[in-house]
């Protein structure tokens, strides 16, 4: 004879496990049924570790100026946007061609589009808008990450661009520091260049 679980195998786990526990050995038929405020308690736990395991880092993250400027690499799913709204970031600047994947499924977080082509430099508008939009959502206490497809070339010559803005460095003493907190940063001679040419323009 088959004896029905006391479980509903359509409903969550975490529910499940909350709904009921095994009664004592002595007496395995009975199931000894949690009062309602148990259950909404064990019910409430279990949903906030749910809520504390939707947040996942993202690849190659790391804060440049914490609060302040951070960077990554491509994002792709919902709890990585969560993860940067969790540690206070507000603003996300994209670089890649095509924004990423899900980038709407975290109302919170805005996007910001600034097209640049894989292995080539932003122009020094593009530098310009960039740190003008670090800047005005800085003020307003927001933090910013910004990235591309792996958050070493068109992010680093940004990155270096802000640290010369913000730090007083030169160009190559910024594309060093930057080399230092994110290591393969700025990929080619050309995003080198762009940098140099950012400290020429604005010392």
């Amino acid at each position: 004879m088959t004896t029905e679980s006391p479980f509903n195998e359509k409903e969550p786990r975490c529910y499940r496990t909350a709904r009921c526990r095994p009664a004592p050995q002595n007496d395995p038929v009975k199931v000894d049924v949690e009062t309602s405020s148990e259950l909404s308690r064990r019910t409430e736990d279990c949903d906030y570790t749910a809520v504390q395991m939707a947040a996942h880092e993202p690849h190659n993250f790391s804060w440049v100026d914490p609060g302040k400027l951070a960077a990554l690499a491509l994002p792709r799913m919902t709890s990585e946007y969560q993860y940067l709204l969790d540690h206070g970031v507000q603003h996300l600047v994209c670089l890649c061609e095509r924004k990423p994947p899900n980038h709407d499924t975290c109302p919170g977080l805005q996007l910001h589009h600034i097209k640049v082509v894989d292995f080539t430099p932003p122009s020094q508008a593009q530098i310009d808008r960039f740190l003008s939009l670090v800047e005005e959502a800085n003020s307003r206490g927001e933090g910013v990450a910004v990235h591309c497809m792996h958050g070493h070339g068109r992010t680093g010559t940004m990155l270096a661009c802000y640290l010369v803005r913000t730090g007083g460095l030169s160009g190559p003493d910024a594309i060093r520091e930057i080399r230092r907190l994110r290591r393969g940063s700025i990929e080619t001679p050309e995003q080198e260049k762009a940098v140099v040419q950012f400290y020429q323009r604005t010392k």
